[in-house]
């Protein structure tokens, strides 16, 4: 399995999946339709699957056009996002599969951002190879996903699961936010030498227009606060020992920046 990642309408990111033997592809959260029918057409692949991580327009507005060129793809996405995801076939929950190529990937079920989000989790085929996680807008390279229906406590649950896989994991996230996301996260953790080294590079890519995504989970965990609650530097910095309203102080200060 190849992935590819399509830049789409201000700061998406569409992640096609091939299969360059069989010339076959999948796709996730397809913002738009047209930057994924140009790729098939070059790649003269036919698109399978529809893999979407939660029903907002900017990950589902592109299915009706895919649908409407490749009628027999099929359309997976959660459970609990029955009637909100255009084409939705498969209807996953945690712990279900979905395979393609020669990877299958788990479904993490990751409320927060929305009541019925998931990731889809394909681990490696060899030890020396990373994992890659396609996480929509749960966990961003250096933020987190606003909370538009559920709860901080459900969004530390589900950032915990993430964050317990291995480090070696490729962090294919759907928007280029990591500029701002590390800004802010310096400006809470100001000490963290890795975090400065990473804002300083990732500063550097965006000058050249440079994508940041994907992002590495390892590096994640060392320098994005939302999955450092637990933390006592940014602990101290919320006024708070309880991670759960350590993360919401966070990410209350994350939506006024």
């Amino acid at each position: 399995m190849q992935i590819e990642r399509l830049p789409a309408l201000s700061d998406n990111y569409i992640f096609l999946l091939t299969d360059a033997e069989q010339r076959l592809a999948a796709v996730v959260d397809p913002a738009e339709a047209a930057p994924v029918l140009r790729r098939l057409d070059a790649l003269q692949a036919d698109l399978v699957a529809i893999l979407n991580t939660h029903h907002h327009g900017d990950h589902v507005g592109g299915n009706a056009e895919l649908l409407r060129h490749f009628p027999e793809a099929v359309v997976y996405g959660g459970a609990a996002d029955r009637g909100r995801i255009p084409g939705q076939k498969v209807f996953l929950q945690e712990g279900d599969r979905v395979t393609f190529a020669d990877r299958e990937a788990t479904v993490i079920f990751v409320p927060g951002h929305t009541r019925a989000h998931i990731a889809y989790y394909f681990p490696p085929l060899h030890s020396r190879e990373p994992g890659d996680l396609f996480c929509g807008d749960t966990l961003f390279a250096g933020g987190c996903g606003r909370l538009f229906e559920g709860t901080p406590a459900q969004m530390v649950a589900s950032l915990t699961k993430l964050r317990a896989l291995p480090d070696y994991t490729r962090v294919w996230c759907a928007h280029e936010y990591t500029l701002k996301n590390l800004q802010f996260a310096h400006a809470m953790e100001p000490q963290n030498a890795v975090l400065s080294d990473r804002l300083h590079q990732v500063t550097v890519a965006r000058q050249h227009q440079e994508a940041t995504v994907p992002s590495d989970l390892g590096l994640e965990k060392q320098t994005n606060p939302f999955l450092r609650w637990d933390q006592p530097s940014l602990q101290a910095a919320m006024q708070s020992q309880d991670p759960v309203q350590t993360f919401a102080r966070l990410r209350g200060k994350k939506d006024q920046w």
